[in-house]
């Protein structure tokens, strides 16, 4: 399953290491997370679920759902498409709920960092805000939970648009590696500490503010005591309702993604596509260049909703697009063999005879995201569910900070747009959180952000997320009254 040749990305796969499986000898290569180097080698099935022991397969490749959980080296509930192999690591399958560790946890101290502002978050908008608050001067520390600092720009092959400022036509993947070698940079300055691998999973707020992170495939904890946080959580992927949704083979955008443009591993052979969005169209291309067959593009609106210059390269490559079209089921003995589509009528129900059977052996989800803000429920900021935002949201105000005050966010967590927003975002909450603590503000770069954003979002596609801020930005102006 793994890709040979591909016409964008190198996929320097480094030394082969040798682990265990459920007893079994396996290899992969260093840098692979435990779950893609086992869906390489034609293992689908990661889990099964707690009630009816369902086969449950790699979907999201971000460690926002449960699919992949396993026992490594004896701790339960490992989020298996984070965690880097090793060599003689020990893997096994976990059937419902995962028994008590036999690991030991009491041979390593509690480690503890100090830093004038803590980012949650090592995607654009995270390091857009890290680079900014330590340019000032602040102290920062940037805390992710995946192997290697970029978040979803890892993996981003298509060249993006907007102006000069906005890195239009550049690729994702080239802007993620400009923006973590000047990480890289103001580390070699010590006024940046970049800690991957570390999940936050709580905060608490007694003379500064306190955020505890662990490592969950060791017993290693951390404690970040800072002045100012900024939260950029990013999103997680949304499921569609159908029979038989949870099968291994049905996939998230960003968890294809992640396997064919992080680790170069093909998800499958032949693909249906749900969603003619942005994400759903450049998803179809980049599986073509990975050399998978994308058998049709199904969306369930009577138009396409990305832009018009994706769907072309689909349909010059002879893909199908069935508008008012959605998935009604996918079939198959343990793991996908194919899908059932139907056309939509006015009122979203599947029109009787209009059903097409699609062989198939993954199904690829591109139907939006959700902001990920469990954490800032912690900080007591208040949240409000905003439709056009993705979700609920922390309510924020212009320079990005929430109802708690020196709590920040950006990105997606504060409402879902695109990567460029979230770089401008970053780039405001860093100017504003360092600001706050005495650093000089370049008044005409922050009026330069502002004028960015306003620019983005007055597209066609800015619509609705603008609708979403300007609400988000009325009820917090009502807050404070």
């Amino acid at each position: 399953m793994r890709i040979r040749h591909h016409p964008i990305i190198d996929f320097h796969r480094g030394k082969e290491v040798k682990f265990n499986f459920n007893g079994r000898e396996m290899k992969g290569f260093e840098r692979e997370s435990i779950a893609s180097a086992l869906h390489a080698s034609g293992i689908k099935v990661l889990s099964h679920s707690i009630k009816y022991a369902r086969p449950r397969g790699f979907f999201c490749g971000i460690g926002k759902c449960s699919s992949c959980l396993m026992r490594v080296d004896g701790i339960p509930n490992v989020r298996t498409c984070i965690v880097p192999i090793k060599e003689g690591m020990e893997v096994r399958t976990q059937d419902g709920i995962g028994e008590l560790s036999s690991a030991e946890f009491l041979d390593k101290e509690k480690r503890i960092a100090e830093a004038e502002i803590a980012i949650v978050g090592g995607g654009p908008a995270g390091l857009s805000a890290g680079i900014q608050a330590a340019g000032m001067g602040a102290d920062v520390i940037i805390i992710d939970e995946n192997p290697r600092m970029g978040g979803q720009l890892v993996k981003q092959t298509h060249r993006f648009f907007g102006s000069k400022e906005q890195k239009a036509g550049m690729r994702g993947i080239d802007i993620g590696g400009d923006m973590a070698k000047k990480i890289t940079e103001l580390e070699k300055k010590e006024k940046v500490e970049a800690i991957n691998g570390f999940t936050v999973i709580g905060y608490y707020n007694n003379e500064n503010h306190l955020l505890v992170a662990a490592k969950e495939e060791t017993n290693e904890l951390m404690e970040i005591r800072c002045k100012k946080i900024i939260f950029a959580c990013g999103a997680r992927e949304n499921m569609l309702a159908f029979p038989d949704n949870d099968l291994p083979g049905v996939y998230g955008a960003g968890g294809v993604q992640t396997l064919m443009n992080l680790y170069g591993i093909k998800p499958g052979k032949k693909v249906l596509m749900v969603g003619a969005g942005n994400v759903g169209l450049i998803v179809s291309y980049q599986l073509l260049q990975a050399g998978v067959k994308v058998i049709a593009v199904v969306e369930a609106m009577p138009k396409i909703g990305g832009y018009h210059v994706h769907a072309a390269k689909l349909r010059r490559c002879g893909i199908p697009i069935y508008t008012s079209y959605s998935i009604k089921k996918v079939y198959g003995n343990g793991k996908v063999e194919g899908a059932i589509i139907a056309e939509l009528d006015e009122k979203w129900n599947p029109i009787k005879g209009t059903e097409k059977d699609i062989e198939c052996d993954s199904v690829c989800l591109a139907v939006g995201l959700t902001p990920s803000i469990e954490l800032l429920f912690q900080t007591g900021a208040k949240m409000e569910f905003v439709p056009e935002a993705g979700g609920w949201v922390a309510l924020h105000d212009e320079s990005m900070e929430t109802t708690t005050r020196d709590i920040y966010v950006a990105g997606d967590l504060s409402g879902i747009e695109e990567a460029t927003t979230a770089m401008i975002e970053g780039k405001i909450a860093g100017i504003s959180a360092a600001g706050s603590l005495g650093y000089e503000i370049d008044g005409e770069e922050l009026k330069r952000a502002y004028g960015e954003l306003e620019i983005f979002r007055r597209g066609p596609f800015g619509e609705i997320p603008r609708k979403g801020k300007e609400k988000i930005l009325e009820l917090m102006k009502n807050e404070k009254l």
